[in-house]
């Protein structure tokens, strides 16, 4: 794993952290793509983990992207648009969709500015909780660019359509209270409990079935653009699974044994 992320374990919570605070953690590097690539794929297949949480080192959540390597990079290829194509789909495209593919519940604990691809990358998670020092912002008009990680697609699904027109057709900053009250967050917490309360969340959720967990999060994430008639069928495969799990059972005998 990179150097870029911070990984550790709390009973089912796995607590991640990107840890380069020179960059203001920004996602765009090769290394940083890589290592938050593998680390959804690793924790896809670890089982143990039921809930993740993502915060940045430093006073920064993620700047997004790194304008200085992104100026290297249009010196060595990014330039022509046939390549740069390629460059957006085979580099920070990955991470989004990556996020967005991570089975077990995330919670974005919002430590500070999460600004362009930053702000797509907290709304990759499910749910997010904001220090009262965090800023959002959807910057790219303000470099002259588009939201060409995802955030397109991720930001009116965080805050509706005319909100995201207004950060995206602006490249205003926003605060913590407003992110509130806009729904793009849905806490604000001061700074120093931050992450308690994130971990608290966490663990409550930690608590129940890992199996169902996962399988709740693909229905909600699939009803985005599903069919409800789809969504039923999905639900019903999936709760016939759900039945025959020992967390099912378990519950089920503690249930009637307290009412017994």
């Amino acid at each position: 794993m990179s150097s870029f992320l911070d990984i550790r374990r709390d009973g089912a919570v796995a607590i991640v952290t990107m840890n380069r605070p020179e960059t203001r953690n920004a996602i765009s590097d090769d290394d940083a793509i890589e290592a938050m690539v593998q680390m959804c794929e690793t924790i896809n297949r670890d089982l143990s983990v039921r809930a993740v949480i993502l915060t940045g080192a430093g006073s920064t959540f993620s700047s997004g992207g790194n304008l200085k390597t992104l100026r290297d990079k249009l010196g060595s290829g990014l330039s022509q648009p046939v390549m740069s194509r390629y460059g957006y789909r085979d580099g920070i495209q990955r991470v989004p969709l990556a996020m967005c593919n991570l089975e077990v519940p995330t919670i974005a604990a919002v430590n500070g500015p999460a600004l362009g691809a930053g702000n797509d990358l907290a709304c990759t998670c499910d749910i997010r909780i904001a220090s009262e020092q965090a800023k959002f912002a959807a910057t790219f008009v303000k470099l002259g660019l588009i939201p060409g990680d995802g955030g397109a697609w991720l930001l009116p699904q965080a805050v509706g359509m005319s909100r995201a027109c207004e950060l995206a057709f602006t490249g205003d900053t926003i605060s913590a209270g407003q992110a509130l009250e806009w729904g793009l967050v849905s806490k604000v917490v001061p700074a120093d409990a931050l992450l308690p309360t994130a971990m608290e969340l966490a663990q409550r959720i930690a608590c129940n079935s890992g199996h169902a967990l996962r399988m709740t999060k693909r229905l909600l994430r699939e009803s985005i653009h599903a069919r409800l008639d789809t969504i039923m069928e999905m639900s019903a495969g999936f709760q016939a699974l759900a039945h025959n799990t020992p967390e099912h059972n378990a519950a089920l005998d503690s249930v009637l044994g307290q009412r017994a």
